[in-house]
C-alpha cells in the first residue's frame, strides 16, 4: 500500500481550537501542520483532496422543516450519503461531524454566519477519507458499507431543543438528529443488518449521549455499535485553576436547552452541565461503546486546559501548539491529564462489551485522517493500527483494550503541531 502523507483538511478543519470568539471555539485551517521525524507538512487549503479521495455531494433534509428541525439560521440541515454495495449494502456507517459549540446569543449568532451554524455556508462536496473511504487498502472494513457525514449545525452536539427569537436562533440539535435519522431510515437503514455511529470531537461527544437511542431505531437481531473519536472531553482544572471547559459547556446546556435531551440515568444525580461530560455518562451507556482518543488531546490542551483566556502571560503559549516546546513541569502538567483520563475510563473498560484506544498522542480526531487511520505509517497499539482495533472490536474478532504507555513512549503518533 502506498499512501500520500497528507491529511484531508476538508475532513479535519474545525476541529481544532486556536482561539475563542466567546465561547465559540474556531481555528484557522491554515495554522495546522503534521510533524513526523523531522518532516512539516504544511497544509494550504481546506479544498486540499488527498489521493484523490472520493467527493459526496450534500443532501438537504426536504422534510425537516415540517419539524423544526433547522440550523441556527433555519436553514435544511444535510448530509453526505455514499451508497453501500456488494456485502456491505445492507450495512450503515454515520459519522456525526464535529466543530466546537457556541455558548452564548453573541457566539452563536456568529456561528450561524458559518458552516457550523448555516447549510447557506457548507461545503457542496466533502473528501470520504478514513473510517469514510471508499477503498478497501484504506477502510478494510467499512470500505462498501452505506457511510453517510451528517453535518453539525446546531452548536451543542446534536442536543439542544429551544429557541432565541430575539437573535433569531434555532438551537435544535435533538430534532435535526431525529430528522436526519427519519429521513435514512426511510432510504433503506431500517433494512441494516448491522450500523454504527461514530462521530468526530464534538461528534464524538454526540455519538455518547446518542448511543442508546441509536440501538433503539433497529432491531435487537441488528448488531448496532457506537464509536467516539476524540470525544472524551474532560471536566478538568486548567492552568489557571479554573474550568474554562465547564464554564463553556454551562453555557451550551443553558442556551440550548440541551438538559431535557441528557441521559435521565445521570440528570438523576448530576447536574445538567455534568452530564454533558462524557465522563459522566460513558458507565451507564447499554450499547457497546468504542472509546478512541488521544490522551494528550490537542485541542483540549488548547482550548480546555491551556487557552489564552487561562495563561494571560502566555507562558504556555509555544507549549500548547508544540509539545516539544514543553518544560519539564508543563510535560507534567499534562501527564496528570493523562492520568485523569485513565482514571475517567476505569469503570467503562471493564465492560467486555467495550473497546479502547487511548493512545500517547498529540492528536485530535484520528478516525477521518488516513493517516491517522489506515496507513502505512499509521499509529499503532500493540502492532495494530486504528482501523484493525475497531474492525476487530466491531465484529467481535477480538477484544480491544489498549492503553498506551505515557509519552514520550510511543514513536508512531502523527502529532500535530500549530504555527
Amino acid at each position: 500500500m502506498k499512501f500520500f502523507s497528507f491529511w484531508a483538511v476538508a475532513v479535519a478543519v474545525c476541529l481544532f481550537g486556536v482561539w475563542v470568539v466567546d465561547g465559540f471555539l474556531e481555528m484557522n485551517e491554515e495554522e495546522i501542520f503534521y510533524t513526523e521525524a523531522n518532516a512539516s507538512y504544511y497544509i494550504e487549503s481546506k479544498a486540499y483532496n488527498p489521493n484523490n479521495a472520493l467527493l459526496v455531494g450534500l443532501t438537504l433534509i426536504k422534510s425537516a422543516a415540517a419539524k423544526g428541525a433547522v440550523c441556527l439560521d433555519g436553514t435544511l440541515p444535510g448530509y453526505h450519503w455514499h451508497r453501500g454495495y456488494g456485502s456491505g449494502a445492507n450495512s450503515w456507517l454515520i459519522q456525526l461531524e464535529g466543530g466546537g459549540w457556541c455558548n452564548s446569543v453573541r457566539a452563536c449568532v456568529y456561528r450561524k454566519t458559518t458552516r457550523r451554524g448555516s447549510s447557506n455556508y457548507m461545503e457542496k462536496q466533502l473528501a470520504f477519507t478514513g473510517i469514510l473511504s471508499n477503498k478497501a487498502v484504506e477502510n478494510p472494513d467499512f470500505f462498501n458499507w452505506n457511510r453517510v457525514k451528517l453535518r453539525y449545525c446546531d452548536g451543542a452536539s446534536f442536543t439542544g431543543d429551544s429557541e432565541h427569537k430575539a437573535a433569531q436562533l434555532q438551537f435544535r440539535g435533538q430534532r435535526i438528529w431525529l430528522a436526519a435519522m427519519e429521513d435514512l431510515m426511510s432510504k433503506g437503514m431500517r433494512y441494516a443488518n448491522q450500523a454504527l455511529l461514530s462521530g468526530c470531537s464534538a461528534g464524538g461527544l454526540a455519538s455518547i449521549l446518542h448511543c442508546d437511542e441509536f440501538r433503539n431505531f433497529f432491531p435487537r437481531k441488528t448488531r448496532v455499535k457506537c464509536l467516539s473519536d476524540a470525544g472524551l472531553f474532560l471536566d478538568a482544572v486548567d492552568v489557571s485553576g479554573g474550568r474554562t471547559l465547564r464554564n463553556l459547556y454551562g453555557g451550551v446546556v443553558g442556551l440550548q436547552g440541551v438538559q431535557n435531551n441528557l441521559p435521565r440515568i445521570c440528570i438523576n444525580h448530576l447536574d445538567p452541565t455534568s452530564c454533558f461530560f462524557p465522563q459522566n455518562v460513558i458507565g451507564n451507556v447499554k450499547t457497546p461503546l468504542f472509546i478512541l482518543n488521544a490522551a494528550y488531546d490537542s485541542w483540549q490542551i488548547q482550548s480546555s486546559l491551556a487557552p489564552p483566556t487561562a495563561d494571560p502571560a502566555g507562558y504556555w503559549s509555544n507549549c500548547r501548539k508544540d509539545h516539544s516546546k514543553c518544560s519539564a513541569s508543563q510535560i507534567q502538567f499534562l501527564q496528570g491529564f493523562r492520568n485523569q483520563m485513565l482514571n475517567a475510563i476505569k469503570g467503562f473498560s471493564r465492560s467486555r462489551q467495550n473497546g479502547l484506544f487511548i493512545n500517547s498522542c498529540f492528536a485530535h480526531c484520528q478516525s477521518e485522517r488516513q493517516d491517522t487511520w489506515f496507513a502505512d505509517n499509521s499509529p499503532v497499539l500493540g502492532n495494530k493500527p486504528i482501523a484493525l482495533a475497531v474492525g476487530d472490536w466491531y465484529f467481535d474478532r477480538s477484544g480491544e483494550k489498549a492503553i498506551d504507555c505515557p509519552y514520550p513512549c510511543d514513536s508512531s503518533c502523527h502529532n500535530l503541531v500549530f504555527r
